[in-house]
């Protein structure tokens, strides 16, 4: 079983930038597809970014490409969120999660492995 804590969830003004972690516990973190994924107030939850077992594939969500960045340490079990030119709809519970395998999906469905999320709110 994979236990998934993320942190680094603040508030930050429009333009900032902000980095989430995902501390993994589990020796299947190096063979797992790690996802985020964001819900906003009143919407429903929504992929924002994938990255392989080995880190060598990455997949984005159109609203956040070429402002977000995701990578992994597997070393550290460790998944990470670099974002940039943050903008007020980025507002969000941010949650990472695994597959247990290796693909990339975008459906929530797939990743059976969730952590409790942090909030991110970015400001006018």
């Amino acid at each position: 079983q994979v236990q998934l804590v993320e942190s680094g969830g603040r508030l930050v003004q429009a333009g900032g930038s902000l980095r989430l972690s995902c501390a993994a516990s589990g020796r299947s973190f190096s063979s797992s597809t790690i996802a985020w994924f964001r819900q906003a107030p009143g919407k429903e939850r929504e992929f924002v970014a994938g990255i392989s077992n080995t880190g060598g594939s990455t997949y984005y969500a159109d609203s956040v490409k070429g402002r977000f960045t995701i990578s992994r340490d597997n070393a550290k079990n460790t998944l990470y969120l670099q974002m940039n030119s943050l903008k007020p709809e980025d507002t969000a519970v941010y949650y990472c999660a695994a597959t247990g395998g290796s693909g990339l999906y975008t459906d929530g469905l797939r990743y059976p492995y969730w952590g409790q999320g942090t909030q991110v709110t970015v400001s006018s």
